[in-house]
């Protein structure tokens, strides 16, 4: 005795992800080119301020110093905050909850440099924008010996993110972009068969 033929045409299969509850996205994570920028606009601003501080050693508060102090206080007073907010409510959640301790560890320390380079441009601003609003009460061998210690922070902050932060956080959002594509719930739309 044989057994009955199925019939021809295509056999259903069940779907993958059939009965899950659909997810919202992952959030996206804010383009990484456009943090690598604003490293690349931080290190300059740093540079920048450098130069202010040799030409107010020269020139005094001149329209010069104002034109350069401007920028700088608007940079940091704006751009570098958003900046570290985006970090902190996007980048680093992820990877404080995640298996890493060592990960985890380099993100608290992220965390500590924010409040600490926040703290020292409250400090800092006020000089930088006496400079930009063409007053001379600013304290120039205040700059000179706060300025080092700020740029230091800022470029061990900025490697520490570089080599080992963003690489990871890429790493966890492709993953969940990854799985969200598989689920059907992704940035490519429901699957298709």
């Amino acid at each position: 005795m044989t057994a009955p033929r199925p019939a021809s045409g295509p056999v259903a299969r069940p779907s993958l992800g059939a009965g899950r509850p659909v997810r919202a996205p992952v959030p996206p994570l804010p383009a990484m080119d456009a943090l690598d920028r604003t490293h690349r606009e931080m290190l300059r601003m740093l540079g920048a301020f450098d130069g202010l501080v040799e030409h107010l050693e020269e020139h005094g508060p001149d329209e010069a110093a104002r034109a350069q102090a401007a920028p700088i206080l608007a940079f940091f007073n704006e751009h570098a905050r958003e900046h570290h907010l985006r970090e902190e409510q996007v980048v680093f959640p992820p990877l404080l909850v995640g298996a890493d301790d060592a990960l985890a560890g380099h993100v608290r320390r992220l965390q500590q440099d924010h409040g600490w380079l926040e703290e020292d441009w409250l400090t800092l601003a006020p000089q930088i924008e006496a400079i930009a609003r063409g007053y001379n009460w600013y304290d120039l061998a205040m700059l000179r010996q706060a300025l080092p210690v700020f740029r230091a922070l800022y470029e061990d902050h900025i490697a520490l993110e570089e080599s080992l932060v963003y690489p990871a956080a890429r790493r966890h959002h492709e993953a969940l972009a990854d799985g969200q594509t598989r689920r059907g719930n992704g940035p490519a739309g429901p699957a298709t068969t």
